[in-house]
C-alpha cells in the first residue's frame, strides 16, 4: 500500500523559491517535505541555467582578457581549449552547490520526495515516479550524506502527501516554436547549449535576449561564428537604448552579423547545413548555420501540477495570479518564482519564497519590492532596477536624469573600460532615486547600491554625499547622483545646482 506522507508545508519545485520556501518554513518550525522531478534540486538556475552559464562566461572572459593584454604589452599565445576539462569545472561547480543544498535539507529535516507532484485535492498531491520514499536507516535517507530520496531502483507507486499549506514553486521552461524541427540535434535550446554538445563552426542566436547573447558570448569566445536574430529593434529590448548600444556597437563588430526587427519563418534541416529563413529589412532571405540556438523566451509550469482541478486558475499567460502575500486563489495554496509571474528571475523566486514561507507561518511579511535588478551577463555587462526612461514615460513620471560617462573615470580608463555608463533616475517632485542602469565591467554587482537606494528612499544627495572608494567602478553611481543634483566636478560644470548655498 502507498504510504502516506503527512506535513505542515509540502513544497512542489526545488528551485530557488521552493527550497527557500522550504528552508525557511522549516526554520520557523513546520515540518517540511519538497517534491523535486528532476535529479537534483537546485531548479533550472542552479542545474541548467544561471550558474552553469556563469561558469561557461567566466571562461569567455578569460579568453578574451587574454586577447586584450596585449594592448597593455603582454602578450600570450592563442588560447588551447580542452573542451572535456571545461565540461568537467562546469558540472564541478554545479555538483558542489547542489550538493551543498542537500546537506541543508539534512540539516533542516526537509524530506525531499523524487518525483512528479500533482494536487489531488486543496490538501493532498500524489507523487509519481522517482524513487520509493526512503526511512532513516535506508540508503538515501534521513541519515545518507545527501539526506535525499534514493535515486536507485525502479520507479515508485504513487505516494500520497498530505498537508496544511502549500507552495508551487514549478518555475518554466523555454518556449518552443512549432515551425521549427525538435528532433534535429543541431537545434538547440538553452539547456543544449549549456551541455556543449560540439562547437559550431557557425552558430544562429534566434533571440537577442539576455540567455540568447550570453550564450553567443560563450560560442564566439569557443570559435564560433555568430549570427544574431532579434524580432523586436534592439538587443535586449526591455533596457534603455543608451545601456544597450555599447554592446551592440561591440558585437556588430565581432559576430557575423546581427540581424534586428527580423523574423525567421523556417528552417530546412539540411544534411550538410541548417537552412534559415529570414524576413528583416536589412537581413537576407536566408542563412546557413551549423546549429541554431532558439532563446525566444521561457514559459511558465504552473498548469504542469493540476493546479485548476483544484480552483487555482491560470491567466492568459500561463502564470497563476497570486497576491502580495503570494497566496493563489485557495487560500492555503501559495504560488512563487517564474510559475508565479513576470520577471522570471530567480533572485525574486528567492525573495517571494521566502515570504511565502514567513507567510505561512504567521508572519506580517508581504512581497512588496520597490525594484528588482535584471543583468545581462555580457561583455560588457548591461544592468538596471527600479524605472528605465522608456517605463517612465510610458507611465507619466516626471524624472530627472543624472548620467556619468565612464570615460571620465579614473579606473574605467584604467582598465579600458571607457564605453561604460551609469545612469539614475530621480523623481523629479521628490528627489527620490526611482531607477538606475549601468553598462560596464560588473555592472551586476554595481546595480546593488542602486537596489539599496531605492528600497530605502535616498535621494540624490544621499547617494552624492556617502563617499566612495576612488579609484572605482562604484563612484560613478555617487557621480550620476551628483550630476543630477548638480555638484559634479569630475565632469563639465553643472547646467544648475539643485543644493542651497
Amino acid at each position: 500500500m502507498a504510504e502516506t506522507i503527512q506535513c505542515d508545508l509540502a513544497v512542489i519545485g526545488g528551485g530557488p523559491g521552493g527550497y527557500t520556501a522550504a528552508f525557511r518554513a522549516a526554520d520557523l518550525g513546520k515540518t517540511v517535505v519538497l517534491i523535486e522531478e528532476g535529479e537534483r534540486i537546485g531548479g533550472v538556475c542552479l542545474n541548467v541555467g544561471c550558474i552553469p552559464s556563469k561558469t561557461l562566461l567566466h571562461a569567455a572572459e578569460i579568453i578574451a582578457e587574454a586577447r586584450d593584454a596585449a594592448a597593455y604589452g603582454v602578450k600570450f599565445p592563442a588560447p588551447e581549449i580542452d573542451m572535456d576539462t571545461l565540461r568537467g569545472k562546469k558540472d564541478q561547480v554545479i555538483g558542489k552547490l547542489t550538493g551543498g543544498l542537500a546537506g541543508l535539507a539534512k540539516a533542516r529535516k526537509v524530506r525531499i520526495l523524487r518525483g512528479r507532484g500533482n494536487f489531488t485535492s486543496p490538501n493532498t498531491i500524489q507523487v509519481t515516479g522517482g524513487a520509493p520514499p526512503a526511512g532513516p536507516d535506508s540508503p538515501g535517507g534521513a541519515d545518507s550524506p545527501s539526506g535525499e530520496s534514493a535515486l536507485t531502483g525502479a520507479p515508485s507507486e504513487a505516494r500520497q502527501v498530505r498537508f496544511e499549506n502549500a507552495v508551487i514553486a514549478v518555475g518554466s521552461a523555454p518556449v518552443k516554436l512549432p515551425f521549427i524541427p525538435s528532433d534535429d540535434p543541431r537545434i538547440w535550446d538553452s539547456t543544449d547549449a549549456l551541455a556543449l554538445p560540439f562547437i559550431p563552426g557557425r552558430l544562429a542566436v534566434l533571440g537577442g535576449g539576455i540567455i540568447g547573447l550570453e550564450m553567443a558570448q560563450v560560442y564566439a569566445a569557443l570559435g564560433s561564428e555568430v549570427t544574431i536574430i532579434e524580432m523586436l529593434d534592439q538587443i535586449i529590448p526591455p533596457a534603455d537604448a543608451d545601456l544597450v548600444r555599447p554592446l551592440a556597437m561591440k558585437i556588430a563588430k565581432e559576430y557575423k552579423a546581427v540581424y534586428t526587427s527580423t523574423k525567421l519563418t523556417g528552417v530546412d534541416a539540411a544534411a550538410g547545413a541548417l537552412s534559415i529563413s529570414l524576413e528583416g529589412p536589412k537581413a537576407p532571405s536566408s542563412i546557413e548555420a551549423d546549429a541554431l540556438l532558439v532563446a525566444v523566451g521561457r514559459r511558465p509550469n504552473g498548469g504542469l501540477v493540476g493546479a485548476e482541478s483544484i480552483g487555482i486558475r491560470l491567466d492568459e499567460k500561463g502564470f497563476i495570479p497570486v497576491n502580495e502575500r503570494l497566496a493563489t486563489e485557495v487560500p492555503n495554496i501559495y504560488a512563487v518564482g517564474d510559475a508565479a509571474g513576470n520577471p522570471m528571475l530567480a533572485h525574486k523566486a528567492v525573495h517571494e519564497g521566502k515570504i511565502a514561507a514567513e507567510v505561512i507561518a504567521g508572519m506580517k511579511s508581504a512581497f512588496t519590492p520597490m525594484g528588482i535588478p535584471s543583468v545581462a551577463y555580457t561583455d560588457p555587462e548591461i544592468a538596471w532596477v527600479g524605472y528605465t526612461e522608456k517605463e517612465a514615460r510610458a507611465a507619466g513620471v516626471d524624472y530627472e536624469k543624472g548620467a556619468f560617462p565612464w570615460a571620465a573615470g579614473g579606473r574605467a580608463r584604467a582598465a579600458a573600460q571607457s564605453h561604460g555608463i551609469t545612469k539614475a533616475l530621480f523623481h523629479a517632485e521628490t528627489g527620490r532615486i526611482i531607477g538606475a542602469g549601468i553598462v560596464g565591467a560588473r555592472a551586476g554587482d554595481l546595480i546593488a547600491e542602486a537596489a539599496l537606494a531605492i528600497e530605502m528612499g535616498a535621494d540624490a544627495a544621499d547617494i552624492g554625499a556617502t563617499i566612495h572608494a576612488h579609484p572605482t567602478f562604484a563612484e560613478t553611481m555617487a557621480f550620476a547622483a551628483e550630476t543630477a543634483e548638480g555638484t559634479i566636478t569630475d565632469a563639465m560644470p553643472p547646467k544648475k545646482s539643485r543644493r542651497p548655498n
